[in-house]
């Protein structure tokens, strides 16, 4: 027996025999402080314990977010494997800490995680040049999930899964406007010909028709209940898709025939989730698709002035955005996307901004609720390559198992396994 197990069982004892304790009040915690030895993985772990159907504690703005679990040899021994560091509390320990997080006077409280969220991206089914950091992060915190695209989106797939993350899709139907630099590119063939196909196989002349339909469909799941994650164009060419869909933004080498000159002022921004009193770019070699989005600005700023800060919210008042943005550090580093950031006036007042950069009107993160659901929008490609090119290699995580950009979206995935009644609070 190895002298951590010693010491744990003596530990059992004395809170036993001191307390009165039982033995179901130990608990194992897993601190996700500056020093934690693997912040993505921790996540990995919490989320298979809700998946065995057991209960975590996610103690909000303590110790960085920290997980507290039943003890259990089984996540003892995990945590070793995945090298995730965690501390034995006894009955008095558990106590303490559950006092100090319930304190008024500590920024701080209890979300009791309960049912696992199962989980779904949405992405084509031909390899684009680029990767999708949900994809990667999923993958190397061991969490589960399933693919999907515009097919099993339209035959009702979508009510089969609790949280849905879409890869950096362009639901404008324009392909990702890389006609400019890569209209004669293999992969840009390959991508523009499979959505043609997809179009005309479920019986529409356009593309951007086909993704117009795909959007009002993730519009009825939210609506009905379901978590929407997005990141980089996903985020803003889903409302753009929304408020178009009376016009037509595509110029001919996007469906054949010319744009709406008159677009811009048939938009319907009452259509829209998030964004609203914006304007589609319709020059079709620009590689921009409205004012939503500032990574002009951002280029001008610098990579070494772009660094965004989280909202700080209240604990005990408002535990969604708090899950939201639990992390170990308050300023994060800032990275490009097809879209980099939000221009904060073309935001909905419902809207609730989770982090942006200071001294600016820029917002990377964000928030909302539609009918029942929610939606969560981050800005930008991969929080650990500051500027992906198409072709890049993937961002090897094992390198960054301390990423705060990459803690922001595992923050999502769990979100969904939070006790409802709490989050009403």
């Amino acid at each position: 027996m190895n002298n951590n197990r010693i010491r744990f069982l003596i530990i059992l004892l004395i809170s036993f025999l001191s307390n009165g304790a039982s033995f179901s009040q130990v608990k194992l915690l897993i601190p996700m402080e500056p020093d934690q030895t693997d912040h993505l993985k921790a996540y990995g772990i919490a989320y298979r314990h809700l998946l065995s159907g057991k209960e975590v504690d996610w103690l909000l703005n303590y110790r960085g977010g920290a997980f507290m679990f039943n003890y259990s040899s089984k996540t003892e021994d995990e945590c070793r494997q995945k090298g995730v560091s965690f501390e034995l509390l006894n009955g008095t320990q558990t106590a303490q800490v559950y006092a100090d997080v319930k304190d008024e006077k500590n920024n701080t409280d209890l979300v009791r995680l309960e049912k696992v969220a199962k989980i779904a991206v949405y992405v084509p089914p031909n390899a684009l040049p680029w990767d999708d950091a949900v994809q990667l992060v999923l993958e190397y915190a061991e969490i589960p999930y399933d693919k999907l695209w515009d097919e099993e989106v339209l035959e009702g797939k979508l009510k089969s899964y609790d949280w849905i993350h879409l890869h950096h899709e362009d639901f404008t139907g324009q392909f990702g406007k890389f006609f400019a630099t890569y209209g004669s590119s293999p992969w840009y063939l390959a991508q523009q010909s499979i959505n043609e196909q997809t179009a005309a196989k479920l019986g529409y002349k356009k593309v951007s028709q086909l993704k117009l339909a795909v959007v009002k469909k993730l519009k009825e799941y939210i609506s009905n209940g379901g978590f929407l994650f997005t990141m980089c164009s996903a985020t803003d060419t889903y409302d753009i898709a929304l408020a178009a869909q009376f016009t037509d933004i595509c110029e001919n080498m996007y469906d054949g025939d010319p744009a709406d000159p008159d677009a811009n002022n048939k938009l319907d921004f009452s259509e829209c989730i998030a964004f609203e009193n914006f304007h589609v770019e319709m020059n079709p070699f620009v590689y921009e698709y409205s004012d939503i989005d500032v990574t002009n600005e951002i280029v001008n700023l610098g990579q070494f002035n772009d660094y965004f800060r989280l909202v700080e919210f209240s604990a005990k008042f408002d535990p969604v955005p708090s899950m939201l943005t639990q992390c170990h550090t308050a300023v994060l580093n800032g990275f490009m996307g097809q879209t980099t950031a939000f221009r904060k006036s073309t935001l909905k007042k419902e809207v609730t901004v989770l982090a942006m950069n200071e001294g600016t009107d820029y917002v990377k993160y964000i928030h909302g609720n539609y009918g029942r659901g929610t939606f969560t929008f981050y800005a930008g490609h991969d929080p650990e390559d500051y500027q992906h090119a198409v072709g890049d290699p993937k961002t090897e995580l094992s390198l960054y198992p301390h990423s705060p950009g990459y803690r922001l979206i595992l923050n999502n995935v769990l979100f969904p396994a939070a006790k409802k009644k709490k989050l009403k609070t």
